[in-house]
């Protein structure tokens, strides 16, 4: 049985670890799940091991990552969602999701970005949050104005070799947010 750092009502966030490249290679392997995020759309299986590795590094020197996460009722893992430095100086944290396409529509992204917001300003004392998406990801455009980021410009990323639309959320405003809205909305 996996273990679980954190819980929402349905999901479950772990660690990732290198006996993990199975669940790695189902999420990074995907097209539909990578198409935002590489500028070819496709993470070759080397490229998988290396995002994988890179991931337990930054657990290692910063104790965040994008961490997998499993729906608690089947121990299925659906994707990763976290955070990773951003501007140290500033105590600002990237935060970002994957989802597989099958888990796409049904909540579960707002649902785990709301728990890592909560993490991220509690547990971790960020002062705020940056998310970033593709132009092309309108999903994930709204998702984040949901979650009650606010733009501030246009960044270029250069997995994907785009301009990337940019978001800030400040501690006070998830504070606002979560007043508004509550934790599950």
């Amino acid at each position: 049985m996996r273990k679980f750092f954190m819980t929402t009502k349905r999901l479950g966030f772990s660690v990732w670890k290198e006996d993990d490249i199975s669940d790695a290679l189902n999420l990074w392997g995907d097209p539909e799940v990578t198409k935002y995020i590489v500028v070819d759309g496709i993470m070759l299986k080397e490229q998988v091991q290396e995002r994988l590795k890179k991931e337990i590094e930054t657990y290692n020197n910063a104790r965040v990552q994008y961490w997998p996460i499993y729906l608690i009722e089947s121990g299925e893992n659906i994707g990763c969602c976290g955070v990773r430095p951003y501007d140290s100086e500033k105590n600002i944290y990237e935060m970002g999701i994957h989802l597989k396409a099958q888990h796409w529509g049904i909540g579960l992204a707002q649902e785990a970005c709301l728990a890592v917001i909560e993490y991220s300003f509690n547990n971790l004392k960020a002062d705020a949050l940056f998310a970033g998406h593709n132009p092309k990801n309108i999903s994930s455009s709204r998702l984040l104005k949901k979650l009650g980021f606010t733009y501030i410009h246009d960044e270029f990323y250069p997995p994907t070799g785009l301009y990337h639309p940019s978001y800030l959320m400040k501690k006070q405003e998830y504070i606002t947010y979560i007043r508004e809205n509550g934790k599950e909305k």
